[in-house]
């Protein structure tokens, strides 16, 4: 294991009986990093944490945490410590009490307990709250005590199961930032369970992206959501829209493809082989759509003939809902820029055209799997 990783993971696989919660997964996550799994629930990401931490035993594979093989070390003698959803502080205790609680254990006198206390209540912004009981504090500082009585154990690896996830939206936004801040200034090797889209986006240097038991991609968080690699990342991520095509020509790193719903399209390969005649699907994000009342194919523009079904208003934007003449549906976002009667230039049953820049169009693997 080289010295750029804090967690090496090898085909690690978890069942419950017939049932594979964590099916052959391989990541390697890099020191001082965040790095995010996230995925709709049931999909593993809690279940491969807690076999980081050590709260659940693996049926099959490896783990190393800063170089060292810790399968089946238990969970006190990992450097590893875990932050859970629900905080779980201890209600009869004070702050003080709450996190210095794993001090204790360290064999540190009193006088260093409460300064290593003070340094972690001033990292997390709560000092002066030392006396307060759980129940006198806000959700947001509650899980900003529960982060302090983690981090006061300066573990290598801080694991962290949604702990934003009973926080309001305004607070749980502002709490995001104050967390991806706090990791940049500690350098800790923060790894994320998140099912929020938005959430991995807006903390993660990278994140994978779990489906029953796998890894469908791990990568940086901009090159998950603008280039996903499968068709369940491109859903998960809200790139739904996807065209089917057959190949007409596949030369160097260009396919030129024959629309499902009518005209070509000329599209970057991605590196990835295809045969004329090849049955093909792409996606483009709603964002990197445009309608627009003509055919724009003659002068490079791919465009398809649509059928405007519905038109939704939403203060900044405004999302288009159209469908092709092979019934394939399309949704549109167009931003709110221009004046309203200009925006609202598209009545219901206009027949336009939905257009794209060819850069903007990713291929879809043929077959969904793990990295």
């Amino acid at each position: 294991m080289t010295a750029s990783h804090s967690v090496e993971i090898r085909n690690l696989s978890k069942r419950f009986g017939e049932i594979a919660a964590v099916d052959s997964v391989t990541l390697d996550i890099r020191k001082g990093e965040f790095f995010s799994l996230l995925g709709p629930s049931g999909c593993g990401k809690t279940t491969l944490l807690r076999m980081i931490g050590g709260f659940e035993l693996p049926s099959a594979g490896s783990i190393r945490i800063d170089g060292q093989d810790m399968t089946r070390t238990p969970p006190y003698l990992r450097p590893v410590n875990m932050v859970f959803q629900h905080y779980a502080l201890f209600p009869h205790l004070t702050v003080e009490e709450n996190v210095s609680f794993g001090l204790r254990y360290r064999k540190l006198d009193r006088a260093a307990q409460a300064r290593r206390v003070g340094e972690t209540l001033g990292l997390v912004q709560l000092s002066g709250f030392e006396k307060r009981k759980p129940h006198e504090l806000s959700g947001g500082q509650r899980q900003r005590i529960a982060l302090a009585r983690a981090l006061a154990l300066e573990p290598e690896v801080l694991l962290l199961d949604e702990p934003l996830g009973a926080l309001d939206q305004k607070l749980r936004k502002e709490v995001q930032v104050q967390l991806k801040h706090l990791q940049r200034d500690l350098g800790i090797t923060f790894i994320f369970v998140t099912h929020d889209q938005e959430e991995a986006l807006t903390m993660s240097d990278r994140i994978a992206v779990m489906n029953r038991g796998r890894v469908e991609q791990a990568d940086d968080a901009a090159t998950v959501f603008e280039r996903p690699a499968t068709e369940f990342v491109a859903n998960f991520m809200g790139a739904s829209n996807f065209f089917a095509a057959r190949v007409r020509e596949a030369g160097e790193g260009v396919l030129v493809l024959d629309l499902a719903g009518g005209g070509e399209a000329r599209i970057p390969a991605n590196g990835t082989r295809y045969r004329p005649s090849d049955e093909v699907r792409f996606v483009v994000r709603p964002e990197k759509l445009d309608l627009r009342p003509r055919d724009l194919s003659r002068h490079g523009v791919p465009s398809v003939a649509v059928t405007v079904e519905e038109r939704v208003y939403q203060g900044i934007s405004t999302v288009w809902i159209v469908r092709d003449k092979a019934d394939e549906r399309f949704v549109v976002y167009e931003q709110n820029e221009k004046p309203f009667e200009v925006s609202s230039r598209f009545a219901v049953g206009s027949r336009l055209y939905v257009c794209w820049n060819p850069k903007h169009a990713v291929m879809i693997r043929k077959e969904e799997g793990a990295l």
